[in-house]
């Protein structure tokens, strides 16, 4: 009698050690998956600028482009998204909605990922460089914007 209360209670710690095992793993697995769903709203490539050549043409949003606007084109973040860009030379950012579609050419085969207007290029400071690598994050999506 008394071997089968201590199997039991035996059985018992190793059940309460499974369970416990696979508690830990799953939490484990749910902290690995937010990195990856944030990863998407965070980008690391080169921006580049446009401005003079550009100013007064229509984006691809339907409004006209100001070069000094705080704004910006990105081959695929809907329309109207703000996001902020971050010179990772000098630590300088800046807020932008992105009302236009590109970079494309030269530029995009480089690794650009996103071309600023003019007047967001002077406060990252790179006009004289052309080129810089930024970080890009989501702060607001056009798409979650819609949907309330």
């Amino acid at each position: 009698m008394e071997n089968r209360r201590a199997l039991a209670g035996g059985s018992w710690s190793v059940l309460l050690l499974v369970v416990a095992v696979i508690l830990i793993a799953a939490s484990r697995g749910s902290r690995e998956e937010e990195p990856e769903r944030g990863a998407r709203r965070v980008h690391v490539g080169l921006a580049s600028f446009y401005g003079p050549g550009f100013h007064g043409e229509e984006t691809a949003s339907g409004e006209a482009f100001n070069q000094r606007a705080m704004t910006a084109a990105h081959r695929t973040l809907p329309l109207g998204t703000v996001v902020r860009v971050t010179n990772l030379e000098n630590g300088r950012s800046v807020i932008v909605r992105i009302n236009d579609r590109g970079p494309y050419g030269r530029n995009f085969r480089k690794g650009t990922i996103i071309d600023l207007s003019r007047g967001a290029a002077q406060r990252l400071r790179f006009i004289e460089d052309g080129l810089v690598r930024v970080r890009v994050e989501v702060l607001r999506s056009a798409e979650a914007s819609d949907s309330q």
